[in-house]
This record gives structure tokens, sequence and C-alpha cells, in this order.
């Protein structure tokens, strides 16, 4: 990958997020010519420039729904990580225009703008939650899939090669559950979990960043790139997270909240019919048949769908000990363990 980089120009949108963070601290090392940062939040990026002090990080104030921004940030760029995306789930369903207007028309922007300015790779992020998806959050970002597959079938063999990729819970991303734990505990609060059933895929952030490389390394035009990961419920999260910081706070069950689902899904039993597995990873590859739908009507698939979705309830389900174990190899709890 080092040599593919070598010289190249990579735009990273949403880059002052979580992953976006994490992706540049794999880049910097590389000899790649510049990376740019795209972002409407212009005080991370100033504390991310003043962090970093790196002088081939470009930032450019901007907004996916911007099809003009867009396109002057693309002037030039080799590849594209479009991290950038509205992602809390009540916000989404409370205003779900907005998410329609980041998630899709902002994809769209992005998508087709790095098409038509010849950017050799675009990597799209996804979520469990665009699987039967039951939320405008998960709905957003299973178009933004269509929206990428769409364009890549169009492209098809052009210059420029469009991939998805799709993964759970990053652990200890902003606004997830874990640092709001660390929190509540930290001001001997009870913790305030929704459903002690709940499963929940566990995914370190690195994994994450590895799961795009993967994809930028071996995405073929169209495919969406799965991460396996294992599970656990959200009890044995909290049993976890207080055997860790050995705390003695309650725990205050509130319920389920806007749009949550009792477990995720990251494939379908159709996708996984098609799917090439890739020891850590899926391959599901874009369905190439045109509208052109008279020449399939005497040629249905007779194969069941022996296989079953993949979900947090049938991944490889941690306890509270093992979930313990994961969370330890955290850096922000390594650092939260420490400043106890």
């Amino acid at each position: 990958m080092s040599d593919v980089l070598k010289g190249k120009t990579v735009l990273i949108t949403g880059g002052t997020g979580s992953f976006g963070r994490a992706l540049v601290d794999v880049l910097r090392p590389r000899a790649v010519k510049e990376i740019r940062i795209f972002s409407r939040d212009e005080l991370k990026q100033e504390l991310m420039r003043i962090e970093l002090n790196e002088p081939r990080l470009k930032f450019h104030i901007g907004d996916v729904r911007s099809r003009e921004s867009v396109d002057a940030v693309m002037q030039g760029v080799d590849f594209v990580f479009h991290a950038a995306a509205l992602k809390q789930v009540p916000s989404c369903d409370f205003f779900p225009m907005e998410a329609v207007y980041t998630n899709v028309n902002g994809s769209h922007n992005v998508v087709d703008s790095a098409i038509k300015h010849g950017v050799m790779k675009v990597i799209c992020l996804s979520t469990d939650k665009a699987v039967y998806p039951i939320n405008a959050m998960g709905m957003t970002k299973a178009l933004m899939e269509k929206v990428a597959q769409a364009a890549a079938r169009t492209t098809g063999d052009g210059p420029t090669v469009v991939s998805v990729v799709r993964y759970g819970n990053v652990m200890y991303s902003r606004g997830s559950v874990i640092p709001l734990f660390v929190q509540q505990m930290k001001d001997r609060k009870p913790l305030t979990i929704t459903e002690p059933r709940m499963t929940r895929f566990l995914l370190p952030l690195s994994e994450a960043v590895d799961l795009v490389l993967f994809a930028f390394e071996h995405g073929r035009q169209g495919d969406i790139l799965i991460r396996k990961a294992p599970a656990c419920t959200v009890a044995d999260l909290v049993a976890a997270m207080k055997g860790l910081f050995r705390s003695e706070v309650p725990v205050k069950v509130i319920g389920v909240r806007h749009g949550e689902k009792l477990y995720e899904t990251l494939a379908t039993r159709e996708e996984l019919r098609r799917a090439d597995d890739m020891k850590d990873y899926y391959r599901v590859a874009m369905d190439s048949r045109d509208l052109n739908y008279s020449k399939y009507f005497t040629e249905g698939d007779l194969q069941e769908a022996e296989v079953d979705d993949y979900t947090s309830h049938n991944t490889k389900r941690l306890n509270a000990k093992e979930v313990e174990a994961l969370l330890r190899t955290l850096p922000e709890i390594q650092q939260a363990l420490a400043g106890q």
C-alpha cells in the first residue's frame, strides 16, 4: 500500500471525526504527498492542526451537502475516504431530512465529484444499521450504499473504483456508550442502559481502519467489504466496565431509545449466498445485472438460502471477562485507568 500512496493526495471527508483522526495516524508515516481534511467544524480542525503540526495536512472547511465545496476540494485528489455522515440514531430519527441531505445527497456529491475528477479509488464507510434498517440513520446509510453501487455500475471499467465498507459499533468512538459509561463512573452516577439483553458488535477503531485499508487494497468496483466481529450483551458490557474500574455504581435501565434494535445485522443471508469468505472479512460483489429483467424470468436461482443472516446474536459471543480483556486493549481505556 505504501508504494501505491507514494506521492499521492488523499482526501478524508469528515476527517476530524474518530475514524478520520485514526486514518490520519496511519497515513502520516507513509510517503503521501498531501492529506486533505474536509469537514465543517473549524474548531476541531484547528485543534487537530495544532496537535499534529503536520505540514502535509491541509484543512478545508466545507460540507458534503454543497457540491461546490466538494468539487473545490476534489481538485487533484487521487484517493477518497468518505467518512462524513450524521451517525446518531435518535437525532436522525427526529430530523430525518437532515440525515438525507448529509448521508444520501452528500454521498452522491462526493462519489459523483470523484468520478468526474478522475479519482482512482473511493471508499465509502457504512454501518450494520444499514442492514434491515428501522431508523433514519440506517435507512440513509443503506441508500448511501445504493448510491455508491449505482455509480460503480455506471462507471464500470472507468478509472474510478468505488467500493463500500460495512462494520459494527466502533468501541470508544465519539458519542458511543463506552466513553459515556467511563464518565458516569467517574462522576459516581448510575450507568444508564437501554435493554440488558441487547447485543452489539464490538470493533476496536484500529480494526475499522484495517477494514478500510483492506478495501483500499482489495476492493473491486461496487464491492461491499464487511468486517467480521464478536459481540456481547449490554449486560456483559456493563459488568466488564464495572469490573475494569472496580466501580460499585448502580445500573439504571432507561428502556429502548428511538430506532434501536435488539440486535444488529452485518450481512443478510441473500448477501452471504453470493459473498466470498475472506477469513476476517466478507466480500459481497455488486449485482451487475441491468434493468432488462425479461432475460432473467426463466433463469431463476434454484439454490435455497441455507445460510442465516450474520448478526450480533449469532456471531461469536463474548462473556464479561472476555469483553474486559478486549476493553483493556483500547488506548482510551488504558488512559482512563491510568488516570484513576
